[in-house]
């Protein structure tokens, strides 16, 4: 059995650690510290702890050595891809030209910079079949507010204003509701078919003058591709309204299908998920919103654009980049407006754009397919001890029910889930989406290997037979981490966030 090979111990916070004395001193403890400082900025008792710098170098250095992420081990957190992100994307993002570029910086003296974000705007529009990408926004649920927001102007501008509902199946992602309702917009749930499917049948029922938008995840939380896609897209549009596709799960499809040609009208994208961009942690994350051409004027601002150096004349994107100079327009009067300050997170657009380049189109296509095979093979292994609800081949990610694991002898997908922790893995995602009881959902990525996959099947395995023979042990899982378990109700309403010191 693997386990975590770092100490699983309690340690000492850096409060409790150190003597009186022990710090290292580089300041002249005779100069007053208004010296260096302004006295309103001054605390009269600053409790600090007293230690010297190489135990804090350890201190820290040994937490982070705790820490979990893809560059420790398997990260098969379906609906949020956790592919590995290769280093030279982070070097490219850090040359100092790039790196150090003023956002205010001129257009004239900004042309490599608007040249990388037209660059990879043009490149999501040729891999997704949408007509135009602003790369404004920050993440993909505020790029999912983005493009609701770009309806409800579509919708006003055409006079249609009694457009105020947005079809949403219970097989997308979480955040459409959230980001529909922040939108003024009412929610209208659409149940799957047996098939964990949308029903064309039952999706007409709903359709009629007040549609404004379905939003769909394709493959959809399930995995599974919307088989009827065109079937669904023409249905709403002969009612007026405007398709949405959630891009979360473009990893599944990258290179091999296109939304723009399935009949969507707007789309999001997550570049730290399908390319390659760092997230998680509360870093900053990146999600470009795309438009058919009837909604271009719509995106917000600014929008890069380019023209050709001998005459200035606009819409020049097909010349050669040699031959065009780039510029951010702000002068869109239909436009939603800024997302957010600046133009974009600019280093995930570079980031991003090395990934597209270091791949090219074989390779992204390659991505996306070895994405599916890896899901797929852990799909097959998986059921024969764990029950998969909807057995038949899948995209980027499968879900795997602990129903009747839990049913003859009570651990739960929550229980499996810890256990994982305990042989050095991260715990897939847990009870999403709600239609399958007791739901694990997992999704593997491209970037990991037979063997490794091997081993998280393994695990699982043991895990479930473990469960069969000792119920207790798992439902007592994790016993080999720093923290253990916790009683999960008190954690959430009841946090211990902060140290005191003890009391005499």
């Amino acid at each position: 059995m693997t386990r975590f090979a770092s100490d699983h111990t309690a340690s000492p916070l850096i409060f409790e650690q150190g003597q009186d004395g022990r710090a290292n001193r580089y300041v002249d403890e005779g100069a007053p510290l208004t010296d260096y400082l302004p006295k309103d900025v001054l605390r009269g008792h600053l409790p600090l702890p007293d230690n010297s710098e190489l135990a804090v170098v350890r201190h820290f250095t040994r937490l982070s050595q705790r820490t979990f992420g893809i560059d420790v081990g398997f990260y098969p957190l379906g609906s949020c891809t956790m592919k590995y992100n290769p280093r030279v994307n982070d070097a490219m993002a850090s040359l100092p030209a790039l790196r150090d570029l003023h956002p205010y910086t001129p257009d004239e003296l900004s042309q490599g910079a608007l040249q990388i974000m037209w660059e990879l705007e043009r490149t999501f529009c040729s891999l997704f079949g949408m007509a135009a990408f602003s790369l404004n926004p920050s993440a993909g649920a505020h790029a999912e507010l983005a493009a609701l927001l770009i309806a409800k102007a579509y919708f006003k501008d055409r006079g249609e204003t009694q457009r105020d509902k947005v079809i949403v199946p219970d097989t997308a992602h979480g955040t459409n509701p959230a980001s529909a309702a922040m939108c003024g917009f009412k929610v209208i749930s659409l149940k799957s078919d047996e098939r964990g499917r949308v029903s064309v049948d039952e999706l007409k029922k709903v359709l009629g003058p007040d549609t404004a938008v379905c939003m769909m995840t394709n493959p959809n939380t399930l995995g599974l591709f919307e088989d009827h896609i065109h079937e669904i897209t023409q249905a709403v549009h002969e009612a007026g309204g405007l398709m949405y596709y959630d891009g979360a799960n473009a990893n599944a499809l990258m290179g091999n299908a296109r939304p723009g040609d399935m009949g969507f009208d707007l789309m999001h994208l997550n570049t730290h998920k399908t390319f390659t961009i760092p997230h998680g942690g509360g870093g900053a994350g990146h999600g470009p919103v795309g438009v058919a051409a009837h909604l271009v004027d719509f995106l917000p601002t600014p929008y890069v654009r380019s023209r050709k150096k001998t005459n200035g004349a606009a819409h020049a994107d097909r010349a050669p980049s040699d031959q065009l100079e780039f510029w951010l327009d702000f002068d869109r009067p239909k436009s939603i407006g800024p997302m957010r300050s600046f133009w974009s997170n600019f280093a995930h657009c570079v980031r991003a754009l090395a990934y597209i380049y270091a791949n090219g189109a074989e390779g992204l296509t390659k991505v996306s397919q070895l994405a599916v095979l890896n899901a797929n093979y852990i799909r097959v292994k998986v059921r024969d001890f764990l029950d998969t609800p909807y057995d038949e081949i899948c995209r980027h990610e499968f879900v795997a029910s602990a129903q009747e694991l839990k049913k003859e002898t009570g651990v739960r997908a929550l229980d499996i889930a810890k256990a994982l922790l305990d042989r050095g893995f991260m715990a897939p995602t847990m009870y999403f989406p709600l239609i399958v009881p007791e739901c694990l959902m997992i999704e593997p990525t491209e970037t990991e290997s037979k063997e490794t996959l091997d081993e998280f099947i393994g695990a699982l395995r043991e895990i479930v037979q473990a469960a069969k023979s000792d119920p207790e042990a798992i439902m007592a899982a994790p016993q080999y981490t720093v923290v253990g378990r916790l009683d999960e109700t008190k954690a959430a309403r009841q946090p211990d966030l902060r140290w005191r010191p003890a009391t005499a």
